[in-house]
This record gives structure tokens, sequence and C-alpha cells, in this order.
């Protein structure tokens, strides 16, 4: 069922058209990057569907709502009840704790509920910093804060634009981790990225360029597929001992590619396909960790399906966390050198 609905957009400023004649449509549940240069109408379009700025032309729908025939008080009303925002920049009150800035949302909508507040915070793994000013978080903590203040009204949509663009690479993880768990619980996420990577974890990129949709097919999932692949060999041929059957999805193509041999009647990874999956089994393992223990969550999903951690932030992730020697769900994680301690090294391998 789509949920936004998209026909035809213009947006103008004067004698600069941001946004051409964009169509498309979302489906409620799902999950989309918003790509494209710098001055592509990315935001714009953002800005559209929160009812913060106005079509020039064409219509808008949310949830059935007409955004363009929407006035004042109307649009106001929207927004509390329809979308959530969370932007590059916090937007925190600096005299207000966490607890407050999330309440004050409550306030705005209709009525403070501290319990329920203080709730959301704990989801989104603060429960103990519920009285910290955001002089005193880190840019992940008070992210997150943010991220909680959008969710308190149970909005149709969350719209997020560059959420994690002031962040390093440990809280950019901790972020979208929980982005991905709010996706998996049912959340509809438009997010702006200029990220290759982030955007890979959407169910659908939109690139915008000069104002029109540019490519809007489908992410080439490939890549998650292939990671997903390699950490499941792992975990049967390495860890296991078991057999794969030559059969199962993806195994003709790591044959063709020389991660797999056949060899007296099984499937064996090859030096270059074991590399690869240990690699592979390192971007998901230290990700499930991240997410236990920085959102306070049981790692129930199954191992080796969580979002995986981009390949330039694995090992920053892990000495973030101590050189964790096991997943969640009590997997060994691939050591690398350079990395974890010697000791674990040598433990692991």
């Amino acid at each position: 069922m789509a949920l936004i609905e998209i026909e035809e957009l213009s947006k103008s400023y004067g004698e600069l058209r941001a946004l051409d004649r964009v169509s498309l449509t979302i489906e409620e549940g799902e999950w989309v990057a918003v790509t494209g240069p710098s001055g592509s109408g990315k935001t714009t379009l953002l800005n559209v569907l929160a009812g913060l700025e106005r079509p020039s032309s064409g219509k808008v729908r949310v949830g059935g709502t007409e955004l363009g025939g929407l006035r004042g008080r109307q649009l106001v009303l929207f927004r509390r009840r329809s979308v959530g925002l969370v932007f590059q920049q916090f937007h925190l009150l600096p005299y207000l704790d966490a607890l407050e800035n999330v309440m004050l949302a409550q306030y705005v909508h209709s009525m403070t509920d501290a319990a329920e507040a203080a709730e959301a915070l704990r989801r989104v793994g603060l429960g103990n910093r519920l009285r910290h000013l955001p002089q005193h978080l880190s840019g992940g903590e008070q992210q997150r804060v943010a991220i909680a203040r959008a969710l308190i009204n149970h909005p149709r949509v969350l719209l997020a634009d560059e959420p994690t663009g002031n962040l390093d690479g440990v809280n950019e993880a901790v972020v979208m981790s929980l982005l991905a768990d709010l996706h998996r619980r049912g959340h509809t996420l438009v997010l702006v990225t200029h990220d290759p990577a982030i955007a890979a974890r959407a169910d659908r990129e939109v690139r915008l360029e000069h104002g029109r949709v540019a490519a809007p097919a489908e992410v080439d999932r490939d890549g998650r597929d292939g990671q997903e692949l390699l950490t499941d060999l792992w975990r049967v041929l390495e860890e296991e001992g078991g057999a794969v059957a030559i059969e199962r999805r993806g195994v003709a193509a790591a044959l063709a590619d020389g991660w797999l041999r056949f060899d007296d009647g099984r499937l064996h990874l090859t030096a270059d396909g074991r590399a690869r999956a240990a690699a592979a089994g390192r971007r998901f393992r230290p990700g499930e960790t991240l997410i236990a223990r920085t959102l306070e969550a049981p790692g129930a999903e199954p191992c080796g399906r969580a979002a995986p951690l981009a390949p330039p932030i694995v090992n920053q992730v892990c000495a973030f966390l101590d050189h964790p020697r096991q997943c969640p769900h009590g997997r060994p994680i691939p050591p690398a050198h350079g990395c974890c301690y010697p000791r674990a090294v040598r433990e692991i391998s």
C-alpha cells in the first residue's frame, strides 16, 4: 500500500527550479534512500513531504492527505501527527535534558507523558542518560535523542536529512543500526544521504539530478546477499564442519568467482573464499555486538542477518567494543591482524 504518492511535483524559488516534475511512490514500511549531488533537490523534496515547503505544482499525498490543500493550522497538525523529522543538526534545546527534549515534542502534539518519553529513550539505548543535558551527551547520543523525539508521537513516516553527517564512524554505525532496527519493526523511512554505503542499506534508492529523478531503480542487493552467503559458508564449513548443498542459491556464482571449490564430493572454501568469508563475518558480528551493547537489544535476529558494518569502520568498531571475541549469538568473531589483540587472535584462530 502506497503511503506517499508524488505526481509531477515541481518546486521553484524564483528562477531556480529545485524540483522538476518528480513522480514516485513509497510503500508503507519501505526504506527509501534519496541520493544525488549537492543542489539536486534532496532536502527540498524532504521539506515538501514534511509540509515545510509548498509545491509550486503537482500533487503530494501522505497517508491519503493532499498536502497542497492544507493551510495554516492544518499543516501544523499534519506535521505533528504524520511525520517525524531528524536532521544533520540535532536541534536539541540546550537547557533541557534528554527526557525534557522528548517530552517537549509530546507537549506540542497533545500532552506530556514522562514514562512514555523515558521508554522511548530506553529503546534507543539511552535509559541511563535521561537527565543529561545535550552538552553532556556525545554527538551520537544527541542524534539518538533526536530520533526518540521524532518517534514519540508515532508518526507514519520518519524523514531524515543526512542524520549521520556530523558523526564519527562509530556513532554513525550506532545510529544506522538504530534506523535499520526501526525499519525491521515496520517504520517507513525516507533518508537523504550522499554516502553510497548508507544508501545500500535501504530497500530502494531514488537518485535526484538537477531536480529530476535520474535513477529510480532498486538498489543492487547482490553485495549484501554475497556477504550473507559468505558468512553462512564460514559458519557451516569452517565453524560447524558441515556441508553446503551445491544447489543452494549463490553457490554457483561463488564457484565461478573462485570462492569455493568442489573436492571429494564436498564444497570447500578456497584460500580467497576463506579470507572473504572471515571478512564478511567481521562485518556482521561486530555490528550485532554493537546493537546489543549500545541499544540494549537482545540480538534476537538470526546470526548474520543484522545490517553489516561498512568495511572501513569494522576495525574501528571492534576497538570501540574492546575487541569482543563473540557476537551476541555466541559465535566467534573472526580476528584481523592490526586490530584485535594478539591474545584474542591466537584464541579465536
